[in-house]
């Protein structure tokens, strides 16, 4: 009888696991054959007073475009979400409700916005080859107020991707 009742628990503890929902593997993607040339931000001049211009604590930080090439090699052939992830922390800054980061693309990925501390979904299908190639117009909008950098000290982040293989 005991033999019986946890045969049925095994087969009851299976048919559970079955039914949950499997876990996805996340990784963060190498991105380390993206040109690494100098991004310098620059502001412009939505803060400057003008007669007749109301005067906003906001200002435009654009970085350009940015170029990815994320290693997709061990993927290729398999259903994966790709995310642009944003650091929690920007050093200089006080706290991530500030910033919010925007960029456009060339159409691979989706065009977004998002904070510090967020993972957004770019991309979302069946992994075409080893390499998936980006480009990123990007550019934050930053409350001032928050702002507090030393003298000489930049203003940027080093926002990666991750992959999220899925069923």
């Amino acid at each position: 009888m005991q033999r019986a009742i946890r045969a049925a628990a095994a087969v009851a503890a299976l048919l559970l696991a079955a039914a949950l929902p499997a876990r996805a593997q996340v990784e963060r993607l190498d991105d380390s054959a993206s040109p690494r040339a100098q991004v310098q931000a620059t502001f412009d001049d939505g803060g400057i007073a003008r007669p007749g211009v109301p005067v906003t604590p906001f200002a435009r930080v654009s970085f350009g475009r940015i170029e990815y090439r994320l290693n997709t090699a061990r993927y290729v052939g398999r259903r994966a979400r790709v995310y642009y992830v944003l650091p929690a922390g920007v050093p200089g800054v006080r706290t991530p409700g500030a910033i919010t980061v925007q960029w456009n693309t060339q159409g691979l990925f989706a065009s977004g916005q998002g904070r510090p501390g967020q993972r957004i979904p770019v991309w979302n299908g069946v992994v075409p080859g080893p390499w998936l190639q980006e480009s990123l117009d990007l550019s934050w909008r930053v409350d001032m107020r928050e702002l507090r950098l030393s003298p000489g000290m930049p203003l940027g982040f080093e926002a990666y991707f991750e992959i999220e293989l899925l069923p």
